[in-house]
C-alpha cells in the first residue's frame, strides 16, 4: 500500500511540473490583453485603469489589444487558438463567455470549454431607464402598466443577444408581461429612441445614463445590482422592487486559453484583487456605478456555467434564432 501511494505521489507531481515550471519566472516578457470590442468600451477603460498596478507588480509591460467584430467572436477565438502559455488573454464581457454559443450558428469553439476563467474585473449593473411621459415611477408600476397594455410597450437594445436585450427578456419571461423588442446599432442610438419616446424602455449602464437623468431626460425606475449603487442611491435594486435573486448586468473578466497553467490562472486572479482593493480604483469604480470583481477562478467558472444555462433557457423561451 505505501509503495502503491508513493507511486501516485511520484506521478502527481511529474504531471504537476510542466504547470509549475511554465509558472516560474513568469512573465518575462509582454502580456497581450485582447479585448473583443471597439477601444473606449467599459472594459477597456476599466483594465486601462488597472494596467498601472498590474504593470508593476509583474514587472513587465501588459497590452490591451482591440479584435472587435462578430459579436466579439473574433477577438474570443483568436484567445481560443492561442498557445496556453499565459501571454495571450482575453477581456471578456458576458456574451464572450455564456451567450453567443447560442446565438450563433457557426462558432468554431465552445467557450465553456475553450478557455480558463480567470476572474471578473468589474460588473457592470445594468439600470432600468424610462422615457419620463412613461407613467410609471417604480419597476412595479412599469410591469402593471405593460399587463394593462400587452404588446404596447416597446423596449430598446444595441443589438440582438446583447445583455440589455436578454434581460429585459428574463425580466419579461418572469413577470409575465409581452414587451417588444427595437434593436438599435449600438448604445446612443438605443439612447436616442428612449428620450425620444419610440421606445419606452432601456437598460445600460449608470455611467451612460447619467447625464441624460441629471438633465431630466430619462428617468431611473431599478438597477440590477445586488446593492443600491453608491452613485445613485435613490434607485431601488430589482430584488426591492418584488424580484427575488435577479442581477441585470453586463460583467467584464479575463480569461485564459484552456490548459494555462493553473498556478499562472491563479497569479492573475491574485494580482487583479490586489489592484482592484486599491482604495482609488474602487472609488473611480463607484464614480462609473461599477462594481468591483476580484471572484476566484472557481468562483468566475461556476457563475459563467450558471449564467451560460440561464441564458440559454431565455434564448430558447424567446425564440431568438441564432445569427
Amino acid at each position: 500500500m505505501t509503495r502503491l501511494l508513493s507511486a501516485l505521489a511520484a506521478a502527481l507531481a511529474a504531471a504537476l511540473l510542466p504547470h509549475a515550471a511554465a509558472a516560474q519566472g513568469y512573465p518575462d516578457k509582454p502580456v497581450h490583453i485582447i479585448y473583443p470590442y471597439a477601444a473606449g468600451g467599459t472594459g477597456d477603460i476599466v483594465m486601462r485603469l488597472l494596467l498601472p498596478a498590474l504593470e508593476q507588480r509583474f514587472g513587465q509591460r501588459i497590452l490591451i489589444e482591440t479584435r472587435p467584430g462578430a459579436g466579439g467572436n473574433i477577438g474570443a477565438q483568436q484567445v481560443a487558438a492561442a498557445a496556453p502559455d499565459g501571454y495571450t488573454l482575453l477581456l471578456a464581457a458576458t456574451n464572450n463567455l455564456a451567450i453567443n454559443q447560442y446565438l450563433f450558428a457557426n462558432m468554431t469553439f465552445d467557450p465553456l470549454k475553450a478557455f480558463a476563467p480567470i476572474a471578473v474585473v468589474a460588473d457592470v449593473p445594468s439600470v432600468f431607464f424610462v422615457n419620463p411621459a412613461v407613467p410609471a415611477k417604480t419597476l412595479q408600476e412599469f410591469v402593471a402598466l405593460a399587463k394593462r397594455n400587452p404588446g404596447k410597450l416597446n423596449y430598446a437594445s444595441p443589438a440582438v443577444g446583447t445583455t440589455p436585450h436578454l434581460n429585459v427578456e428574463l425580466l419579461a419571461q418572469t413577470a409575465g408581461i409581452e414587451l417588444v423588442h427595437v434593436a438599435y446599432k449600438g448604445l446612443p442610438a438605443a439612447f436616442a429612441a428612449t428620450i425620444a419616446g419610440d421606445v419606452q424602455l432601456y437598460l445600460a449602464g449608470l455611467g451612460p445614463g447619467r447625464g441624460y437623468l441629471a438633465a431630466g431626460k430619462l428617468r431611473a425606475i431599478a438597477v440590477g445590482s445586488a446593492r443600491r449603487l453608491a452613485a445613485a442611491p435613490d434607485v431601488p435594486t430589482l430584488e426591492e422592487s418584488g424580484y427575488k435573486g435577479m442581477r441585470a448586468s453586463n460583467w467584464f473578466g479575463l480569461a485564459a486559453p484552456a490548459g494555462t497553467s493553473p498556478a499562472i490562472v491563479k497569479r492573475w486572479a491574485d494580482e487583479v484583487h490586489t489592484a482592484l482593493a486599491a482604495p482609488e480604483v474602487g472609488k473611480r469604480l463607484s464614480d462609473l456605478g461599477l462594481v468591483p470583481g476580484g471572484n476566484t477562478p472557481a468562483e468566475f467558472a461556476r457563475q459563467i456555467a450558471d449564467e451560460a444555462k440561464l441564458w440559454e433557457r431565455v434564448i430558447r423561451t424567446a425564440g431568438i434564432k441564432p445569427e
